[in-house]
This record gives structure tokens, C-alpha cells and sequence, in this order.
């Protein structure tokens, strides 16, 4: 019998979910409905610091408004550490971890070059092979560490993305040992999503293209955890009139905002799929498009939300 096909759902409830949000959830539903696969939901909520009181609900109901639905409970990243810390340990004892204790600044003064950005400095290995343990670098110190993965010199990972195409990543020139714990023993992103996709049995994984990069990371974290790798397909974000992604502090465009304003769900949906190159006239539920779901007629290009993207979904100016 063919493999399942599962993909999932996993939204950070540290913001409002956007029209961008909405877009890439709905593009990841069809794929998998169409399919006639099963989609979990899985809230990323490990970054308590800015998962704000009531953010998760809000979250619950944006998705159900637009007329999502998934297979099974809802998992929360928040009540799975102990199988991150089990993933940890194994990384630890085979040598691909290791402790750090650099602040950003001490990161961004060790470089002898310009820096591109926090996101996108890579870490120099000031710790490599500097502490025996946590506890050795945290008594030297007195301070708390991180825990990084060993990337091998020259490392470099070839992915072939399922819409994207063959994308090369340099991992240990672009973006050196990452953090796969962070100073208060909390997983970090990287980590955590290896974990969960194995551990949920998903085999396919939509999401936007600005995730590409970090594909290259999961994928060495599975390689040293000997688990399955997901089939990736990473589409273009929505970007503003101007070209910009759009962010969750852009609360105009929060799903909540524009429920507030009275606007159609169904306009949401068929904005999204029309974008997407699915026609589906003016009105549409998630449903009703996917008999019709087609990954070769999404566009390659960031679709840009302009004013008569806005007038389509009830909210724009007349």
C-alpha cells in the first residue's frame, strides 16, 4: 500500500495571524485534502516569552472562521519536552552538540567582516570544543548556555524542493553551528520541528519560501537523528503594496481585524485561491477549491496584496 500522506498545520501563536498566514495555510490544507491525506495542527508555542494570554485561541479561531479543519487534537509544542530532551541527549553524547555561552554581541564583535543581519551571521565556533558539559561551561562562566549543533566544515546540503526546485545551502559557511537549545534548556525551532514532523509521521510539509533556509538545518538534524525527511514545498510569501512581507505586528491585516470589519471569510478564501492561480470567482469555501488544487498553478512569484486584492476581500478603499 502507498505511504500516507500527512502534512500539518503549525502556526506560532506569538502574533496575529495575517492574510499571509491564511494564504499559506489554506495552499498546505488543499495540498493534502486533495490528496485525500490527513493534516495535523500543531501550535508552535515553545516561545513563551511572546505567546501572549489568549494569543492560542485567537489563533483556534481564525483558522475555524476561515473553515479549516484538521484530524485529531490540536498538539502543543509546550507539552513535549521530553521528547526533545531525549533528542538532545542523543546529539550530546554523539559529539554534535555542543555548550556556548556568547551573547550577540560578542557573536557580531568575533566577525571580521560586515554582517548581513542577526538572522544571518553565522556563528564563528568560539565554543567548539571549549566546555566539557553544560555544567563545565555554566561553573566556568556564570553564566547559562546554549547548545549548539556541530556543523562539519565545508558542510553543504543539496534539497530538492517540491516547488521550488534544487536549492544548494552552504550550511557551515552561511549559517555556522546553530542553537538547538536555547540559555533556559527550552528546544529551539530547529530542533523542535525535527522532532515533532517524525514524531507525527509527516511526510509533507507547505509552508513559505522564507523557511527555504532553515530547511537545510532540519535537514542535517535529521541526517544526525536518523530520522525520515518530509517532502518540502516552499511557495512565495504575500507581500504589501511595496514589496515588503507582511509581518504579524501588521494588525490591519490580522484575520481578527478584518473579521472585526466584517469581511467575508469566503472572500479570503477565493482572494487566496485566485492568487494561487485556482480560479474561484468572488465567494468560495476551503472545500469547494480543492477538487480544483493543482501545485503547478501557484505562481513563483510573491503575490503581492494591493488595493484590489483588498476591494476583493470587502476591505479595501472604494
Amino acid at each position: 500500500m502507498p505511504e500516507p500522506i500527512v502534512g500539518r498545520l503549525a502556526p506560532s501563536p506569538t502574533g496575529l495571524l495575517h492574510l499571509g498566514h491564511a494564504r499559506s495555510f489554506l495552499l498546505a490544507w488543499w495540498q493534502i485534502r486533495a490528496a485525500g491525506g490527513r493534516i495535523l495542527l500543531r501550535m508552535e508555542d515553545l516561545d513563551t516569552e511572546r505567546t501572549k494570554p489568549g494569543m492560542i485561541d485567537a489563533v483556534l479561531r481564525d483558522l475555524e472562521w476561515l473553515g479549516l479543519d484538521w484530524d485529531g487534537e490540536v498538539v502543543y509544542q509546550s507539552k513535549r519536552h521530553e521528547l526533545y530532551a531525549d533528542a538532545l541527549a542523543t546529539l550530546v553524547e554523539r559529539d554534535l552538540a555542543y555548550p556556548c555561552i556568547c551573547t550577540r554581541r560578542e557573536i557580531e564583535e568575533a566577525q571580521s567582516a560586515p554582517h548581513r543581519g542577526d538572522d544571518t551571521q553565522p556563528y564563528p565556533g568560539t565554543c567548539a570544543g571549549r566546555f566539557a558539559s553544560l555544567a563545565d561551561a555554566e561553573s566556568a562562566t556564570g553564566r547559562r548556555a546554549a547548545l549548539r549543533f556541530r556543523v562539519a566544515d565545508g558542510r553543504g546540503v543539496t534539497l530538492v524542493d517540491g516547488f521550488a526546485g534544487e536549492f544548494d545551502a552552504n550550511v557551515r559557511r552561511e549559517t555556522g553551528d546553530f542553537v538547538i537549545a536555547k540559555r533556559d534548556g527550552a528546544p529551539a525551532y530547529q530542533l523542535a520541528v525535527v522532532v515533532d514532523d517524525a514524531d507525527q509521521g509527516i511526510t509533507t510539509v507547505l509552508r513559505g519560501d522564507d523557511l527555504l533556509p532553515s530547511t537545510a538545518c532540519q535537514s542535517l538534524l535529521q541526517e544526525a537523528l536518523a530520522l525520515p525527511h518530509p517532502s518540502w514545498f516552499h511557495v512565495p510569501l504575500v507581500v504589501d503594496d511595496t514589496g515588503r512581507r507582511l509581518a504579524k505586528r501588521c494588525d490591519d491585516l490580522s484575520l481578527s481585524h478584518l473579521r472585526e470589519r466584517g469581511a467575508d471569510p469566503r472572500a479570503i478564501v477565493a482572494w487566496a485561491a485566485n492568487a494561487s492561480g485556482l480560479e474561484a470567482g468572488a465567494r468560495a469555501t476551503p472545500s469547494e477549491i480543492t477538487p480544483r488544487f493543482s501545485l503547478a498553478s501557484v505562481p513563483k512569484n510573491p503575490v503581492r496584496l494591493d488595493s484590489s486584492a483588498l476591494r476583493s476581500i470587502g476591505v479595501g478603499p472604494d
